[in-house]
């Protein structure tokens, strides 16, 4: 389940040890293997290795720099996402309250996720201040679970989108629908009374189970909730074992639909896109791309968006040592007129970037799409006399990375890096097509 290992704090010996390039949480070790720091990471091997920077002063702060002093080991948990290091981090920080972790901040304004005590509880963040006052249990509502503080707020909020997504739960918008249990089960007569069954905004856009317009039972809700606790005390496995038995029981009483509804669940708990949290994955503690001692990997992704080959765009970002480098971003109006041909599109885009002889280089390209679109770069770079390993992005129905095509070396040695570059084409694809297409229709 979690994979420990330690390192002796020798920096010419650490230097020579391979991290796993994997998320997970990381622990600073004192004497008598007291924890002095804990901290997650969207890769392991980078992060902890920038604690051993020359400028770890500056970069992060004199504490922290005194922490590696102290520290004579390092051990780390890898978790299968950074949605799980997240919620890992934020528990084992409460449960052993590392020196450094509590003196470096203060936690008073962080957030802390509760789980109200009611029919149908609701998910909430509040601060730590109010959930540690008298005043949040004695007015507002009874807590029957609590889990953080988490220090990022923006981490948390995109951690929370994830999970909900996964398991849509009630929050302060929705109103329970006050019809009587018995009547859940007629949910067509449930809706003519719009004053009582009216869904909440997030009941439209499915982040709601349907609290507000009784399509859930207390019974059904309660396991929703019960997985929502067992998520956030790093029990995933006991989750996904649980589902399976529910798929199949809903299997063998023929209710195929509910068991395809579980089986979508389980495939979305064991394949977790936390592109989002990736992206906010602090660069605090990075070395910086400027350092002589390290060199900067630079990674160029490519991306198109078309509606029926109208409005052709296509966008270049650039990612340096993991981190988008936006002032590098580029944007490209198709002049060929070769409509929905993607490869032609792409093709255009990358002769048009060769032509640039004042932009570097990068270390690799990336590319939205199959085996065509990375032979498109491919040849245009051969075109152009350059040789630079490419890779390839391709996505599945619902359009979410699936496969990346490439050497296998590079692919595992900087995987995130090319999730995240891709992730970053597409947005900002779409974005330059909306606002070329709103020009348009004006």
């Amino acid at each position: 389940m979690a994979e420990y290992i330690i390192f002796l704090m020798n920096s010419q010996y650490f230097a020579k040890k391979r991290l796993p390039d994997a998320s997970g949480v990381y622990f600073f070790l004192g004497r008598n293997k007291k924890i002095l720091y804990i901290g997650k990471a969207t890769s392991l091997r980078d992060r902890v290795r920038s604690y051993f920077s020359k400028d770890i002063a500056e970069v992060r702060s004199p504490l922290i720099k005194q922490m590696v002093g102290e520290a004579v080991s390092v051990d780390f948990r890898v978790t299968d996402s950074v949605l799980e290091a997240l919620i890992l981090e934020a528990d084992l920080i409460k449960k052993f309250q590392p020196k450094y972790n509590t003196d470096e901040k203060d936690d008073k304004s962080f957030n802390c996720v509760v789980i109200t005590k009611e029919d149908f509880p609701r998910i909430l963040v509040v601060r730590k201040h109010e959930f540690d006052s008298s005043i949040i249990h004695n007015s507002k509502f009874i807590i029957q679970a609590s889990y953080g503080p988490f220090p990022n707020g923006g981490q948390l909020k995109d951690a929370l989108k994830i999970i909900r997504r996964i398991f849509p739960y009630r929050d302060n918008k929705c109103i329970p629908c006050t019809r009587d249990e018995k009547e859940f089960l007629n949910y067509s007569s449930i809706l003519q009374n719009t004053e009582i069954c009216k869904p909440c905004f997030n009941r439209q856009i499915g982040l709601c189970p349907g609290v507000c317009t009784g399509e859930i039972s207390k019974t059904e809700y309660a396991k929703t909730v019960r997985n929502i606790r067992l998520f956030f005390s790093g029990k995933k496995s006991l989750i996904v074992r649980n589902l399976r038995l529910d798929m199949k029981t809903a299997a063998k009483r023929r209710d195929f639909e509910h068991a395809g509804e579980i089986k979508r669940r389980i495939f979305a708990l064991e394949h977790i896109q936390d592109i989002a949290l990736i992206k906010r994955e602090s660069s605090v503690g990075v070395p910086r791309s400027g350092s002589a001692s390290v060199q900067c990997f630079r990674i160029e992704s490519y991306d198109i968006a078309h509606i029926s080959g109208t409005d052709v765009v296509g966008t270049m970002v650039v990612l340096e040592n993991g981190m988008p480098k936006k002032s590098d971003y580029r944007k490209f109006k198709i002049r060929g007129g070769f409509g929905n041909n993607d490869a032609a599109n792409l093709r255009e885009i990358i002769e048009r970037r060769l032509n640039h002889r004042e932009w570097s280089l990068p270390a690799l390209f990336v590319a939205d799409g199959g085996v065509v679109q990375k032979s498109v770069i491919e040849d245009a770079l051969r075109g152009n006399g350059s040789s630079v390993p490419v890779v390839a992005v391709t996505k599945n129905v619902r359009h979410q990375p699936n496969k990346i095509l490439g050497e296998d070396v590079l692919v595992k040695e900087h995987r995130r890096a090319i999730l995240l570059a891709n992730s970053e084409a597409h947005r900002f694809a779409l974005s330059f097509h909306r606002k070329r297409r709103s020009g348009s229709w004006l």
